[in-house]
């Protein structure tokens, strides 16, 4: 399909264009101005709202926990996107309501340490010690005893996919993961010619469509420290020496993303490896459509889609 038409209207006014001038701080700012800019649509409004913090291995978590009218409900944890970098609690705070009404559930979601001031594996570790704690006060939540899930986009969405492997390992288990256009595979960093050759969208859709190739580049340099760190399935899932086991997965991709063709081929390994996928293709949508629904209803329309196939899988 072509670029969807009120997308393409849009594009122009994206962030993260200037990858020379690039800093954290910019990136961040950025982020932030975007989701700003949606101010004048009335933010959802789920039964309650609240931050809290979660103990972590480096002191407090921040997270923001919203809460369905239902009494017993499912629990989410959602991881933000960003390139691990940008995002935080606020550039995603639509994104996490409008999760929790039309799933009828509990979102928790997690603003995990960011690089350069705290590489891998720290954003890994404050993603798992997160529904760690989650699980253990379930209660508190979504309601005891009731299905408990990880979701995220991008970088979020690798981070959901990366904790779900650790949680398969040792507990607790999982109902779902919702993985939305995931970062799967940063092996070679984005600039290995054998490994991109292995993804074409790479190539195919390296500039302009709002993510780039060479943001990618950049995000991935901020986060790991040491090349090694790409092969870790903690940062590369698609690494991981074997996907059986696994939870439920709804995973969307988008047709315009550098991104696509790695989310695809995690789709299709986890099929092969017996787990349950059903997959979105985002036709004519670019990388973060999920927050372009007020711009664009193609891109509202398919969110909706992907995330009525997440309350589907939790509520069994």
């Amino acid at each position: 399909m072509p670029l969807d038409a009120d997308i393409a209207r849009i594009i122009d006014k994206m962030p993260l264009r200037d990858v020379p001038n690039l800093t954290p701080t910019s990136a961040r700012d950025s982020m932030l101005a975007m989701a700003a800019a949606r101010s004048d649509t009335p933010l959802p409004q789920p039964g309650s709202v609240e931050d809290a913090v979660l103990p972590g291995p480096a002191g407090d978590i921040p997270v923001r926990v919203y809460r369905t009218a239902r009494s017993a409900a499912p629990t989410v944890v959602y991881y933000h996107g960003g390139g691990w970098v940008a995002g935080d609690l606020d550039t995603h705070d639509r994104a996490a309501r409008t999760l929790a009404i039309e799933l009828d559930c509990a979102v928790v979601s997690v603003h995990y340490r960011r690089p350069p001031e705290a590489p891998f594996p720290a954003a890994y570790d404050d993603a798992l010690a997160a529904v760690h704690q989650v699980a253990a006060r379930q209660a508190d939540f979504g309601g005891a005893g009731q299905p408990l899930a990880v979701a995220g986009d991008s970088a979020g969405g690798n981070l959901a996919a990366a904790v779900a492997l650790a949680l398969r390992d040792g507990g607790p288990r999982l109902a779902a993961q919702m993985l939305v256009y995931p970062v799967t595979d940063v092996v070679g960093h984005y600039r290995n010619a054998h490994a991109n050759a292995r993804y074409p969208s790479r190539d195919q859709n390296a500039e302009g469509y709002f993510l780039s190739l060479a943001v990618m580049q950049w995000f991935s340099d901020h986060y790991l420290s040491h090349p090694d760190h790409a092969h870790d399935p903690r940062v590369s899932p698609m690494q991981a020496a074997s996907l059986a086991g696994l939870p439920p997965t709804v995973l969307c991709t988008a047709q315009f993303d550098p991104l696509r063709d790695e989310g695809v081929a995690y789709a299709q390994a986890l099929r092969a490896a017996g787990v349950r996928v059903l997959e979105h293709h985002g036709s004519g949508l670019i990388h973060g459509y999920f927050g372009m629904g007020a711009a664009s209803p193609a891109a509202g329309e398919e969110s909706r889609r992907v995330r009525a196939d997440m309350r589907m899988l939790l509520e069994g």
